[in-house]
């Protein structure tokens, strides 16, 4: 007695193949920054310490609840375009363009890192844009958009934190 296999049906969105698979891989790659970033906040949420403590835990948490909610949206993506979604540490370290931060630093040294993931990720997504925009997808460049908006006010909002 054989089993058989279902196959899937081919994906025949209006993205060729090989387009969708360079999105799914630059896509990917923002999946690993956003979780770097994700960790990164949620970490410095946990051990902030200092006069402002309670105004910058509070801060962090909204940030690493908005990154936790968009990684699903990301890797969603990923997989409507027909490409499983990286899942593990091990591919987001190979992936992400964020260095991990050990330990607990010091809270304006928490905000710098922050700025810099925060942008990094930016560069990321923003890196996609000439893809998106040559494959005609408009759900991708949709949530590529959204993700630059809030990583560019998230920025400028910790920037502001460190002006004299």
């Amino acid at each position: 007695m054989s089993k058989k296999t279902a196959k899937s049906p081919a994906i025949d969105i209006g993205i060729g193949a090989g387009e969708r698979k360079k999105i799914a891989q630059g896509l990917s790659a923002l999946l690993a920054d956003s979780y770097t970033l994700y960790l990164m906040t949620h970490n410095f949420h946990w051990n902030v310490t200092g006069p402002d403590f309670n105004s910058l835990h509070l801060m962090f948490m909204g940030q690493y609840t908005e990154q936790w909610n968009a990684l699903d949206l990301i890797a969603e993506r990923i997989r409507a375009l027909g490409h499983p979604a990286p899942g593990t540490y091990k591919e987001f370290v190979k992936l992400a363009s964020i260095e991990e931060v050990e330990g607990a630093p010091k809270a304006t040294d928490m905000i710098r890192h922050l700025v810099s993931a925060q942008e990094a990720t930016a560069r990321t997504a923003r890196k996609l844009f000439p893809l998106v925009n040559a494959a005609n997808d408009q759900p991708t460049a949709d949530l590529l958009t959204q993700r630059l908006e809030v990583h560019e006010k998230t920025a400028w909002m910790l920037r502001s934190l460190l002006e004299e």
